[in-house]
């Protein structure tokens, strides 16, 4: 299969994604379709058949993403307000930093499915999947892009077929108890609170997330620091954890069976023992929940498998390759999220880097003494995690507006010592709890998981240890990654040529400048950003997500200080006037911050001074500023917005990001 074709196929799915809408679909499929018939027409080269395959995938690729958005459609509530519902709980997952068990709940047929929160003390004993409950919630619609380049909630929603959601109420009510049944769910749960209730609750949160891939329980500071460090990918069950499982799982067998010499002679243990490790990746990852990275994961190694039982290459590009089309044949969506991206891309890495030349003669075994095979073992791994690092640097900066600076040295001690250290301390303590021997083994643990939280929390504070960057332009995005593919693609010196694209897409990340003034979608919530790029937040009380999420979307990393001790701003409690010195002119903006009216009189002369206008209701028509007024039901239209003033007025929304994607609220 040409390794050309899967990225054409992913070049259709991140088109069909990226266009607004469906003349701009069909314009794309007519294209690729034209670009396929062209290339297998005009004969037999590599090149023209290169062209045919290519287009093909991408009109493949296109089609079946518009396809299954119109499979998956369901209900979707169309506004807000408390309800009284009930139904049949299809999932129970509780968040225990955050003190709510979230439950995905079917109702009736023909009604919207819905994902609720529930306060913990609120949770009824009999709460599992399969109960009937009945409950009063206060229900939203799916959440909108909140700006533009933020992550699209209402697209992850319509995917998973949910159309609205909510927090519960008072109390919930069970009327039938799920049938007694063993489930993975329950063992899952069971084996979490036990976890939990050996370790302390930071070092228990983080073996809770190693071994099921539970984050709920892990505190918000702990994560930060996880995040800050560039070692948050290891709380989250993918490659790194199936690959340890799988290892440890053929290590074993392997050994154990080579014991007798009739089954070494018998039988090739490799496969065998190749068997017993894929058996026990996928049991690994049914316990985990089977969620999307862990299965990409777990469907990789078992393709890795596969070919050291037929004596291929194990781990080559073209089996990446396979697994990526296989993810994405089912789930075309997933090309969108951070984690598909991040994990196939960190693994291209890996392969590319140790197929170059360089890589196989002085990184690979050789025959020498174990001094000079560490040092060599030693400056493999950190170029590896070097390579890794600048790889996914891209990826970071375009869905979180951030990367860690300091993650090559974290995880050169942090993989080893989770791989090597914690999980086989914590799989020995479980298998020796019902003995009662297991004590020495989770004090062992507990001390591990410290200093892996430690490490984190010692780099995440080290200064510059983060750089940050406001949305970056998409077209920047997919330069540098489509550079970074033909680098890791080819082997020839035409490789090098993908330098050029990688180059211009950071060049042009590293100018993006931040927005002057970012609006949410529903007109609550504002910043703005002075000269030194230091957003201020019209209200002082905005909670941590809206925070984080106009702190990121304006590349800044820091506490957000309140609009109203800004300099170039003037506030009352009823709104807020900033001045601002902008492309060689002054710009003055009126934003509203609170419900109460107004006087007309005041409010038409307050507009008419100002050049834009925010406010999260209707305003009379009599308000009219000079350049743009943002009310209530021009918000509704645009979604959220990111203004830069200078060197010329340029609005984005949400609504041109998303244009007629069903989707779209």
């Amino acid at each position: 299969m040409p390794l050309w074709s899967v990225i054409g196929f992913g070049a259709g799915i991140a088109a069909w994604l990226a266009l607004p809408g469906p003349s701009a679909w069909v314009s794309f499929l007519l294209i690729a379709a034209a670009a396929s018939l062209a290339g297998f027409a005009a004969g037999g080269g590599r090149l023209e058949r290169g062209i045919g395959w290519f287009g093909l995938a991408m009109a493949l690729g296109c089609a079946l993403l518009w396809a299954r958005s119109a499979l998956v459609a369901a209900p979707r509530l169309t506004s807000t307000g408390v309800v009284a519902v009930s139904g049949s709980v299809e999932n129970v997952e509780r968040l225990a930093a955050r003190d709510v068990v979230r439950i995905i709940l079917a109702p009736a047929p023909g009604r919207p499915r819905l994902r609720i929160s529930i306060p913990e003390d609120a949770v009824p004993d009999l709460l599992a999947a399969g109960a009937e409950v009945r409950l009063r919630a206060r229900l939203t619609p799916p959440m909108a892009k909140p700006l533009p380049g933020a992550h699209d909630f209402a697209r992850d929603l319509w995917f998973a077929q949910i159309g609205g959601v909510g927090r519960a109420l008072g109390t919930v009510e069970v009327t039938r108890p799920a049938p007694p049944r063993w489930s993975l769910d329950g063992l899952r749960t069971r084996l979490d609170r036990h976890i939990r209730s050996r370790l302390p609750p930071s070092e228990g949160a983080i073996a809770t997330a190693l071994v099921s891939g539970d984050q709920g329980a892990v505190p918000e500071v702990d994560a930060e620091a996880m995040r800050r460090s560039g070692l948050a990918h290891l709380l989250s069950v993918s490659g790194l954890h199936i690959a340890a499982v799988i290892g440890a799982a053929m290590f074993a067998s392997l050994r154990l069976l080579a014991l007798s010499e009739r089954l070494a002679l018998r039988f090739n243990l490799i496969v065998v023992s190749a068997v017993l490790g894929a058996v026990t990746g996928v049991g690994y990852t049914l316990l985990t929940g089977a969620q999307v990275p862990t299965v990409r994961s777990c469907l990789g190694a078992l393709i890795v498998m596969l070919g050291m039982a037929l004596g291929r290459d194990a781990l080559s590009l073209r089996v990446i390759a396979v697994a990526a089309l296989l993810i994405l044949l089912a789930r075309p969506e997933a090309l969108a999220g951070a984690s598909f991206q991040l994990s196939f891309a960190a693994v291209t890495v890996i392969v590319a880097l140790h197929s170059t030349r360089f890589a196989r003669t002085h990184l690979g075994p050789q025959e020498e003494g174990w001094v000079r095979r560490t040092v060599r073992s030693g400056a493999g791994l950190f170029l590896t995690g070097l390579a890794v690092e600048v790889g996914l640097m891209p990826f970071a900066l375009y869905h979180f507006h951030r990367a860690g600076l300091y993650g090559v040295g974290a995880n050169l001690v942090a993989i080893p010592l989770t791989t090597f250290v914690i999980m086989p301390l914590e799989a020995l303590a479980l298998l020796l709890d019902p003995l009662g021997l297991s004590g020495p083994l989770w004090k062992a643990t507990g001390v591990a998981i410290r200093l892996l939280l430690w490490l984190a929390q010692t780099t995440a504070g080290a200064s510059g240890s983060v750089v940050t960057v406001p949305s970056i332009p998409a077209w920047s995005f997919a330069l540098m990654v489509g550079g970074g593919l033909w680098l890791c693609l080819w082997t020839t010196r035409w490789r090098w040529l993908g330098l050029l694209p990688i180059a211009g897409g950071a060049l042009a990340a590293a100018a993006t400048s931040p927005p002057d003034l970012l609006v949410t979608g529903d007109g609550r919530h504002l910043a703005i950003v002075d000269e030194a790029g230091t957003p201020a937040i019209l209200r002082e009380r905005s909670g941590d997500f809206i925070r984080d999420l106009l702190g990121e979307s304006s590349g800044f990393d820091g506490e957000l200080p309140p609009l109203a001790g800004a300099t170039y701003a003037r506030c009352t409690r009823e709104a807020c006037v900033a001045q601002l010195v902008r492309g060689g002119r002054s710009w003055r903006i009126l934003a509203l911050r609170s419900q109460q009216r107004l006087p007309w009189g005041t409010l038409v002369a307050a507009c008419a001074r100002a050049d834009l206008v925010v406010a999260e209701r209707s305003l009379p028509r009599g308000c009219a500023p000079r350049l743009v007024r943002l009310d209530g039901p021009a918000l509704a239209r645009s979604g959220g917005v990111s203004i830069r003033l200078s060197p010329t007025l340029r609005i984005d929304s949400v609504a041109e990001q998303v244009g007629d994607h069903p989707w779209r609220l």
